[in-house]
Order: C-alpha cells, then sequence, then structure tokens
C-alpha cells in the first residue's frame, strides 16, 4: 500500500543572509502599509511592489539563467515565501506566474513561449490568472465545456470560466479548453488542452463578482468567438488534463496554504499578551504551524528533486486550511473588544469571512481527501 512520505529538510546555508535581506526590504517596502494590506495576504495585488520583487532577482529565482532567473534552488525559494507570507506582502501580481504558469512553461512551452514570456514574468511586469473552473463544473474540473474549436490559424474559444481571481488586472490566463468530444462519461479528462490566453482578446469579457466582504477578487470571464493562435497552445494537444494536475503540486502545498491567516496573530500577539488563555492557544497554534511548515518544506524539497507529490501535496492544503480557517477563531475568542485596537478588530473582521473560502481554492476539501484517500488505497 502506497504511504506518504515527508522526508525532512535542512534550511539551505544561504538562508539566514537571504531572510535578512528579505526583511530588510520588507520593513521599508511595508513602512506605510495599512493593517489590510497585510490581511490580504497573497490576494493583495500590487504591481509596483512585485517589479520591485522582480528587480531583487525574487521571481523565478529557480529558473534559467537563459529566461532571466537565478538558478537558485527551490528551498531558497521557499524562504522568500515565508518572509513574504509572513507580512502579507501584496505579491498577487506575480504570484501566480512565478508558482505554477511561468514553471509550466518552462517545463512545456515553446522556445518562443519561453523566450516571450518568462523573462517579463521574472521582472515582475506580466500578471497571470487560473483558467480552470466552470459555471457548471464545481469540483468536478473534467467536466468543463468550454471550447476551442480548431479554424485557420489557431482556435476559436467559446464558452465561460469562474474562480478566475484577480483575472480583471491580469494580462494573461493560461486556460484549461476542451478541444476533442469525452470519448465517453468516463473519460471526461479525454480531449483537453491548455492554451495562453491574451485577456485583452477581442470577444473576451471579464465581469468581477463581489464575494461576501464586497471585493472583486473573483471574475467569471466569457469567451465569445474568441481567437487563439496556434502559438500559444501550451504542450500537447489533448494532454491538457496530465499537464493541469501536475501544476496542482505547487499550487497546493506552498506556504501559502498555511500562512494566509498569519499577519493577524503577528498584528494581535502584543495585545494578546494580557489575556490569561492566551499563551497555551498561542502556543498550540504555532505548535501547528511548525509542523506545517516542516511538511510544505519537505514537499518544496520533493519538488525540487523532480519527483510529482500530489497526495503529500493534497494533505498538506488540507491540514493547513484547517489551520488557516482555525486562526482567527481562536483570536476571535481571545480578544476582548473592548481592549483591542481597531486595525486588529477590522483585521480579525475580514480574516473571519475571508477564511471560510480558503478551503475552497485550489481543490476543495472533499477531493482533496478523495485524491488521498485512493492514492492510499482506501477507496
Amino acid at each position: 500500500m502506497p504511504s506518504l512520505q515527508f522526508p525532512l529538510r535542512d534550511t539551505p546555508a544561504e538562508a539566514p543572509a537571504l531572510r535578512a535581506e528579505l526583511r530588510a526590504f520588507l520593513a521599508e517596502a511595508g513602512r506605510d502599509w495599512p493593517p489590510m494590506v497585510p490581511a490580504y495576504s497573497w490576494m493583495g495585488f500590487d504591481r509596483e511592489f512585485s517589479r520591485e520583487v522582480g528587480k531583487r532577482g525574487w521571481i523565478g529565482m529557480t529558473w534559467p539563467k537563459a529566461y532571466g532567473g537565478g538558478e537558485r534552488t527551490a528551498l531558497e525559494r521557499y524562504v522568500v515565501l515565508e518572509e513574504m507570507l509572513a507580512v502579507g506582502a501584496p505579491v498577487g501580481a506575480h504570484w501566480i506566474g512565478d508558482r505554477q504558469s511561468g514553471p509550466l512553461i518552462l517545463r512545456l512551452g515553446t522556445e518562443e513561449q519561453r523566450r516571450e514570456f518568462l523573462p517579463r514574468i521574472v521582472r515582475g511586469e506580466l500578471a497571470f490568472a487560473i483558467g480552470l473552473s466552470e459555471p457548471d463544473s464545481g469540483s468536478d474540473l473534467a467536466s468543463l465545456r468550454t471550447r476551442a474549436e480548431k479554424v485557420p490559424g489557431g482556435w476559436k474559444v467559446n464558452g465561460r470560466k469562474v474562480w478566475t481571481s484577480s483575472a480583471h488586472r491580469c494580462d494573461f490566463m493560461i486556460a484549461l479548453l476542451r478541444t476533442a468530444p469525452a470519448p465517453d462519461p468516463k473519460a471526461k479528462h479525454q480531449g483537453l488542452s491548455q492554451f495562453l490566453v491574451d485577456l485583452r482578446s477581442s470577444g473576451l469579457s471579464i465581469r468581477p463578482i463581489l464575494d461576501l466582504v464586497g471585493q472583486d477578487g473573483f471574475n467569471e470571464i466569457t469567451f465569445d468567438d474568441v481567437f487563439v493562435p496556434d502559438s500559444m497552445l501550451v504542450g500537447q494537444e489533448g494532454n491538457g488534463w496530465e499537464q493541469a494536475t501536475a501544476e496542482l503540486a505547487f499550487e497546493r502545498a506552498g506556504p501559502e496554504r498555511y500562512l494566509s491567516s498569519l499577519p493577524l496573530l503577528v498584528e494581535a500577539l502584543d495585545d494578546l499578551r494580557a489575556e490569561p488563555a492566551a499563551p497555551e492557544a498561542v502556543g498550540r497554534l504555532l505548535a501547528r504551524a511548525a509542523t506545517l511548515r516542516q511538511m510544505s518544506f519537505s514537499v518544496a524539497g520533493m519538488l525540487q528533486e523532480g519527483h510529482t507529490p500530489a497526495r503529500e501535496a493534497a494533505l498538506v492544503k488540507d491540514a493547513g486550511n484547517d489551520f488557516e480557517q482555525a486562526l482567527p477563531e481562536t483570536i476571535r475568542g481571545l480578544v476582548d473588544p473592548a481592549r483591542t485596537p481597531p486595525q486588529v478588530l477590522e483585521m480579525l473582521g475580514l480574516m473571519t469571512m475571508v477564511a471560510r473560502s480558503y478551503s475552497l481554492r485550489g481543490g476543495t476539501r472533499e477531493i482533496l481527501r478523495g485524491i488521498i484517500a485512493r492514492q492510499l488505497g482506501l477507496r
């Protein structure tokens, strides 16, 4: 029977100097950030900040220098992600490109695509959205119906996508589209392909969807005879399902899957010292965070070695989401509103609502547990 493996990893020798450099940069960059900036964590979108991060070589860190990358290790990159998340830096303008769109292009894109897109991602100039979910597909991703029909010189796309975070602010999207009918209902994952889609294309419209807190982070994208050139096909036609699911290991096991709520704890910590129940509760939170950190760091090491730790990544995300959602609830039970500063209460209110979405994005809890169970031979 398969087992879950989380080999312990050593922090890279470069970590102390890298952390010091990052903390100095973030202290200066975040000097005037209001509390609500870190409250949004990695979903905060600031192009100027991303360009500054790019200037320091902290985007595309593991990529070849030929495409602007730094040829550093995945574990050094992990250190950068930790420091950014710890202060809730607004990294959203480069996060998706750095985390999964760029690596996909690097691994499966044409040489023309690599030279066109990767250096611009590294410089913090291009923002990417994810084009997976659809209105009638939900967690059954393979049932998607947005079609790409072959036409001279490219493809004509019709359909809709939802859950496209920040698409109204982004430049490109990597979309999973149906290029051939599924041979039968049990093989819905066949006939899918991935494409680079320019979000300024004619016939493409983006409608922001207000969320629970009145923000327009999510979007619905409608394709009405949108033309996508042949040169924008990523990888092999018909191999989109395997390509997209391989990406999810990058998406599901990073530190953003357990650190999204951490800025609230950092902001509230001084005020919690006066609460009698706080030491034990905060200690338990930090112990959980330390365990999740070791698991997530282990997956980063596996990815660096060329493995595809799908079940380990799914477990990290599932357990990490539990932690991210528990943290605001724990803080809410500890603070005294009469003594708590307004900025802490504002962050707490926002995160209490936003945290509901953490177990949806990147794969629902039910889907993740199904993946883990299947790969362990339990179903």
